[in-house]
């Protein structure tokens, strides 16, 4: 028998493995969730109240180009409102990116363990992935540029990069920049620019104000909305203007917009985060340090976790579960099969999640 005429996708997305969030407890549980690298002090009060405001106005369309969030980015981080491009999540602007620049026959360059969304979006867009080994789980400038070739028309870089926390400082995204043709995309995605405390960092706005051929991707989602999902792009007037054509048009709703605003400009807030984040990411770093597990040093809010096994890796998995702490498995998402993400949450969750796996390592 003959199969049944349907709808057929286009080819290879059907080769595309979806991606994977983090676990959640089971409803109603009292486990913690440190899976998803959100917020541990949870959202600006003021955000909040605004979201409440623009809640009230749900009958209406919200404004299309997200004027009054862009406003309040340009505001805060003196920038031209129009060089702004806002989304539902930077996932949103991802995509779009990837369906404005990536076709059949192109080719998308990335680092081995870069955030998982790259090679979906380069698949999607019919494109070809070609997956750049690192050094130590960080980017290797030389082995990127070395991987380019006349077909590559993007190269995807986060920075501080997800899962590992790693992150190239400024010298080496500018030589990274300078290595490339002009005619391909640099897409700097700083979604854990908030939470950096390097001095030699640098976000990629600059070279996205200057520069013909970059883009700095920003998201609040770890700021405390990540319900909201809010993104926003930086970029040169011709790739904005391309973005904007295949843009939704309501793209970013209205409480979304008025939340995203007041968040933005609600910069002690933001400082108490970061402050709260660098204590924790840094006490827990160092309380796993020594024993035979290795934290990959990290500028995000979140730390990698390397095990001498994947068994031992799901292992302290189950053993944190048990506890009531759910944290990222990475072996299915990025092959890191003896590693574990772990979010910075509250003090509480810090010292109970550093006692299980201290307490792990000492009976093995």
């Amino acid at each position: 028998m003959s199969e049944p005429k349907r709808p057929i996708p286009q080819p290879g997305i059907l080769d595309i493995a979806p991606y994977l969030p983090g676990k959640s407890g089971a409803p109603g549980s009292q486990t913690i969730k440190l899976s998803a690298n959100e917020s541990p002090l949870g959202a600006s009060p003021k955000a909040l109240a605004a979201m409440l405001e623009g809640a009230a106005r749900l009958e209406i369309y919200p404004e299309g180009s997200s004027r009054v969030l862009r406003e309040a980015l340009g505001e805060v981080h003196g920038i031209d409102p129009d060089a702004i491009v806002c989304g539902n999540g930077s996932d949103d602007l991802l995509h779009l990116l990837a369906q404005t620049y990536l076709g059949i026959g192109d080719e998308a360059v990335m680092n081995r363990y870069g955030f998982s969304v790259y090679p979906i979006i380069t698949k999607a867009a019919g494109a070809d992935i070609v997956m750049v080994e690192e050094t130590d789980y960080r980017a290797d400038v030389d082995a990127l540029l070395a991987a380019v070739t006349a077909r590559t028309k993007v190269l995807w870089l986060a920075n501080p990069n997800n899962p590992t926390g790693t992150y190239l400082n400024a010298a080496e995204v500018r030589r990274l920049h300078a290595g490339l043709r002009p005619d391909i995309l640099l897409v700097i995605d700083n979604a854990y620019a908030e939470y950096v405390t390097a001095d030699e960092f640098e976000t990629g706005l600059d070279l996205a104000r200057t520069q013909v051929n970059v883009v700095m991707v920003r998201t609040f989602s770890k700021m405390g909305l990540a319900a909201a999902r809010i993104g926003w792009m930086v970029g040169p007037d011709h790739i904005v203007d391309a973005v904007n054509r295949i843009r939704g048009p309501f793209n970013v709703n209205l409480p979304a917009q008025m939340a995203g605003a007041a968040a933005t400009r609600d910069t002690e807030f933001n400082e108490k985060l970061k402050a709260h984040n660098a204590r924790w990411r840094d006490w827990l770093s160092a309380e796993l340090a020594g024993n035979r597990m290795r934290v990959v040093p990290s500028q995000a809010n979140f730390v990698m976790v390397l095990f001498d096994t994947s068994e031992t890796a799901s292992a302290a998995f189950v053993a944190l579960a048990d506890a009531g702490y759910i944290v990222r498995e990475i072996g299915a998402s990025y092959g890191i099969d003896n590693g574990l993400r772990i979010s910075i949450g509250s003090e509480g969750a810090m010292r109970g999640v550093a006692k299980v796996l201290k307490s792990m390592d000492q009976t093995q």
